[in-house]
């Protein structure tokens, strides 16, 4: 495992370990605690503190990796709260009204922001912000 991925999930397990101790947070720590919060079933992967770090979850066996769910919501956060691309956070407010769920709306999101970035990392091209807007669009206005 790469040194640059092991040191992004420590910092989960990091916030985690702040969070049981009622550590004062940085701010983007505090970002990480709300999402880990909202994802319960994560919890007990991180109470197991580095010997959670170099675990794999392949799409092949239908597991999700916890750590790249977690993450995409945290990207998912920081584009709303930035408006980048912009129209992102008027998406998002679409998608909290269709949904009526915040957390629900950010699932959605993660679906177009994994194949985003699924596409650009095959194409090893930018990911294609208009075409991630369009799908925050569409599954904003899909019933279901």
């Amino acid at each position: 495992m790469s040194d640059d991925r092991r040191s992004m999930r420590k910092r989960f397990v990091l916030v985690w370990e702040k969070m049981q101790a009622r550590t004062p947070l940085e701010p983007l720590e505090a970002v990480i605690a709300e999402v880990i919060e909202a994802h319960p079933e994560y919890q007990p992967l991180l109470g197991r503190g580095d010997a959670a770090l170099d675990d794999e979850w392949t799409p092949e066996r239908g597991e999700t990796n916890p750590f790249l769910h977690l993450g995409l919501h945290v990207a998912i956060r920081e584009q709303i709260a930035a408006d980048r691309p912009t129209g992102v956070k008027d998406a998002y407010r679409a998608l909290c009204r269709h949904t009526g769920d915040t957390l629900a709306a950010e699932h959605r999101m993660i679906e177009c922001l994994a194949t985003a970035l699924w596409e650009a990392g095959r194409s090893g091209a930018a990911p294609d912000e208009a075409a991630y807007l369009d799908c925050l669009w569409q599954n904003a206005s899909r019933h279901n």
